[in-house]
């Protein structure tokens, strides 16, 4: 009995340090994903301001709210705007930055073919 309270103890002690590395994971995910408005072109994952080390608490305190991945970036965008992603997402604001480069690739691929046919 004392062997199979000692196991128990053991797993329990184990899935806590599993579900704290899965928050640590996550954590270092959507930091990566959030743009520093102080430093402008890094991320709040890599830089050290106050404001990258205050929203790290913030996405810290979130995650241990229950809010899912999803639900912090929702927040962000409410509270900074959609800049503060460097993954926005397709709307009204985005439909440049998404077709854009399928455009520069269609003409670029119909300069390069038309160079080819022309040749021959």
């Amino acid at each position: 009995m004392k062997i199979l309270k000692f196991l128990f103890i053991i797993f329990f002690i184990f899935s806590f340090n599993n579900l704290k590395a899965n928050n640590v994971n996550i954590k270092n995910d959507i930091t990566k994903n959030l743009r520093c408005l102080i430093c402008q072109g890094q991320s709040v994952y890599d830089f050290d301001s106050e404001f990258a080390n205050s929203i790290k608490v913030l996405v810290e305190k979130k995650l241990n709210e229950g809010l899912s991945e999803k639900q912090i970036y929702e927040f962000f965008k409410e509270k900074y705007g959609e800049w503060i992603l460097y993954d926005p997402g397709l709307n009204k604001n985005t439909y440049i930055l998404w077709l854009l480069p399928i455009l520069i690739f269609l003409v670029g691929g119909a300069i390069i073919s038309k160079n080819f046919i022309i040749k021959k």
